[in-house]
């Protein structure tokens, strides 16, 4: 299934919803950990057709969902709801990223019709509660209402992107830039985080007009100059940024495998101006099982980075001639793309990374199955022992399944809160009829 980087006040996280048992009696882990509670629940919206609501983020005061046309703050226990910010058409994109501030970016259609496009760019201040500023970008020539694809926030700006044009505004709304226009090369989209922006620039190739060859960019995110550039092999159809800094970037060259949207997953030292190239993992041969957007510059997920270990976390499908099915976890070192180490696997149930401690340690989620609910292990990032921290109540098992199935999930494990929110709402079926749009677990 897709699922959603989110965004937390002190940790970046990237997560996942899964389903899950192993050979270790409970995802190699030797408790049950604390029995949690269903905190709150979101339902999911009334709709004729499917429709977006990405967006999940969680602040020091807030649990903040996008949800149809509008963007709802609730409590932390997501039982109550707070404050709402009319949007006046549907979310096309949410940046994963926050400031410390609480600052995120956001895009949205320019109507609430099925012919309203995604024009407007927006700056959100999930701590108040409010729209700071919407934006318009514009063409070449001057017009305005370029549709973009996706956007981004990172040092001190709001980037937008896409096959229809980019555009980049400071935080307090004023235009900073736009990609200069040449004839055969545009920007894909842009990566943020802290303090960098790093652009995907695909160039028509010499031989065949159709074929792009792809350059990953580290920008000034204030002028647009470019700091360090690398030029992706020619076979590479897409790239995604999975991280800044490091750069780390997820690319296909056109074999993946259904749902992961990626082949190999490169480290990039972008310190001069030439890019070099660190590490490679082969990401089709070993079977790993990142989730990238087919064609979006960011929203990889199914993985955890640790930046102090240069540790990379994904997880794979065992298979039954090997002790599956079920899952396990994989670490590996981002400097040589070497395997660091494995957990036991998950029997019968998805073991997904959802983040990295400051100590290190892996947050992961152990998925649902016909017996019993999900739950969060933590994993030590030198033995690979799993140890559980939460385990999800039994009547919620239906949920969970059906938010892994029928879902496009984005999870957020903080203040001993497992936060599950879907990024699509969509009419329930006699398959999914528990489905809601969003959960809270918790002791």
């Amino acid at each position: 299934m897709k699922l959603i980087a989110g965004g937390v006040l002190a940790a970046a996280l990237v997560s996942g919803c899964g389903s899950g048992d192993d050979d270790g009696g409970d995802g190699g882990s030797s408790s049950k950990g604390a029995q949690a509670k269903t905190l709150g629940k979101v339902a999911m919206p009334k709709v004729g057709k499917e429709a977006n609501t990405m967006g999940t983020w969680v602040t020091d005061s807030a649990f903040v969902k996008g949800d149809v046309n509008k963007i709802v703050g609730y409590s932390l226990d997501g039982a109550k709801s707070k404050w709402q910010i009319p949007l006046g058409g549907q979310l096309c994109w949410a940046s994963p990223h926050m400031t410390k501030d609480g600052l995120t970016a956001i895009l949205f259609r320019d109507g609430a019709g099925e012919d309203a496009l995604c024009t407007k760019v927006g700056l959100v201040d999930l701590k108040k509660g409010k729209l700071v500023w919407q934006k318009e970008g514009s063409d070449s020539e001057g017009n305005a209402g370029v549709q973009f694809d996706e956007v981004t926030i990172g040092g001190g700006t709001v980037a937008a992107g896409g096959t229809g044009g980019g555009g980049a505004w400071s935080l307090d709304g004023k235009p900073l830039w736009k990609p200069a226009y040449l004839a055969d090369c545009d920007d894909d989209g842009y990566a943020g985080g802290e303090d960098k922006i790093v652009a995907i620039r695909g160039c028509d190739s010499s031989e065949n007009s159709s074929e792009k060859r792809l350059e990953v960019q580290t920008v000034d995110p204030k002028t647009r100059d470019v700091l360090s550039s690398y030029k992706l092999d020619e076979k590479v159809e897409y790239a995604h940024v999975i991280s800044t800094a490091p750069l780390v970037v997820a690319v296909d060259t056109g074999d993946s495998d259904a749902g992961t949207g990626t082949t190999d997953i490169l480290t990039i030292d972008d310190s001069g101006k030439q890019g070099k190239l660190l590490s490679t993992i082969d990401v089709l041969a070993k079977g790993y099982q990142p989730n990238c957007p087919a064609t979006s510059v960011e929203g990889c997920t199914e993985l955890a980075l640790d930046k102090a270990s240069s540790t990379l976390y994904l997880s794979s499908e065992v298979d039954v001639d090997h002790g599956g099915p079920g899952d396990r976890i994989s670490g590996l070192n981002l400097k040589t793309g070497k395997e660091t180490g494995k957990t036991k696997m998950a029997e019968s149930r998805s073991l997904i990374p959802v983040q990295t401690d400051d100590d290190g340690s892996l947050i992961a989620y152990l998925g649902s199955m016909y017996s019993e609910a999900g739950g969060v292990v933590r994993v030590d990032p030198k033995t690979f022992a799993m140890e559980t921290l939460q385990t999800h109540p039994d009547d919620m098992k239906d949920v969970e399944s059906d938010m892994d199935t029928y879902g496009d999930c984005t999870m957020i494990y903080t203040g001993k809160k497992l936060y599950i929110g879907d990024s699509k709402a969509s009419r329930p079926t006699s398959d999914s009829a528990a489905r809601p749009l969003a959960i809270v677990f918790g002791a």
